[in-house]
């Protein structure tokens, strides 16, 4: 019978295991670190939420090294079957009858709201470029407002884009995006629909997958999130790209430069002289404004602006 980790020592491995990841450590190394986890008994649901193991391993799933992945969905797979075995002995009375319909009966009396299924807290196992609420059956009504309740679903299927996070964690992270959004936009609900739109689409965009996921962690918060702009929401590849582009575009306006006008409108930082010859060049895309490279006739000082 495989050993069971104790608590400290499942933790330590899954922050392990998520620190190489996050470090694009090479798949050889990856293997070897989560090899215990499976070789070594299954742990408890409970467990599994407080060290995130199961939203850490279920990201290795779409590893691009195929033993990485392979390894992740066996884990994976051997801690659902041992979850959903314990649920239905918990939903056994002594006698070994089932006792769901009783409870369930009971909580509807009392206007209780049904707890979600095992489906919807379990990591997501289907093709996560197909994820749509309607597809994973995920309950977005959580309002009793249409027009949220819709904004709900929309944030709903920018986050489960690309995401093996359960049903439920997504529903709730929506609701909780919707919730800041309304609060901070709720007088101009013009501005609330076009801002849920444009972080939709940047959930959604193809080389943004890091954003779905700093949120899903809560590295950025829901009430940061409505409120960041178009800059902040780029990734930071895109970001570096467009550095390169505009340093590219710099050298290729330089050289060589285009004639000079002499100005005394402008002053120079150093000598404070007003005669600072200038160019303008487009070093940016094309609806950003032109560079200005100035240089000063008296000290040699150069400097740019836009």
């Amino acid at each position: 019978m495989a050993d069971k980790m104790s608590d400290r020592e499942l933790a330590d491995t899954i922050k392990v295991i998520n620190k190489a990841a996050s470090s694009n450590e090479p798949a050889s190394t990856m293997l070897t670190l989560m090899q215990p986890l499976k070789r070594a008994a299954p742990p408890s649901e409970d467990l599994l939420r407080s060290t995130k193991a199961g939203i850490v391993i279920g990201k290795l799933r779409s590893h691009a090294n195929s033993d990485v992945k392979r390894l992740a969905n066996e884990i994976v797979g051997k801690w659902k079957k041992h979850v959903e075995a314990e649920k239905a002995r918990r939903q056994k009375g002594p006698g070994g009858s089932p006792m769901v319909k009783e409870r369930s009966s009971s909580a509807t009396a009392q206007g209780a709201s049904p707890a979600p299924s095992s489906s919807s807290s379990a990591p997501f196992t289907g093709d996560p470029l197909l994820r749509k609420f309607e597809n994973d059956n995920a309950n977005i009504n959580r309002t009793n407002d249409t027009a949220r309740n819709n904004c709900i679903g929309l944030m709903y299927n920018g986050l489960a884009y690309r995401s093996q996070e359960p049903v439920e964690n997504i529903v709730l992270k929506a609701v909780e995006i919707e919730k800041a959004a309304y609060d901070a936009y709720k007088l101009d609900s013009k501005r609330y629909k076009i801002k849920l739109r444009s972080l939709f689409q940047n959930l959604k965009h193809k080389n943004n997958v890091e954003l779905g996921q700093k949120i899903m962690s809560g590295e950025i918060s829901a009430e940061r999130f409505v409120i960041m702009d178009s800059q902040e929401l780029k990734s930071a590849d895109l970001k570096k790209l467009e550095e390169d582009y505009e340093a590219e575009n710099m050298k290729k306006a330089q050289v060589p430069m285009a004639e000079k006008s002499i100005s005394d409108a402008l002053t120079c930082g150093k000598c404070k002289q007003k005669k600072v010859s200038y160019s303008q060049a487009q070093t940016r895309s094309a609806d950003e404004p032109m560079t200005t490279f100035c240089e000063c006739t008296v000290c040699g000082n150069r400097w740019k602006f836009s």
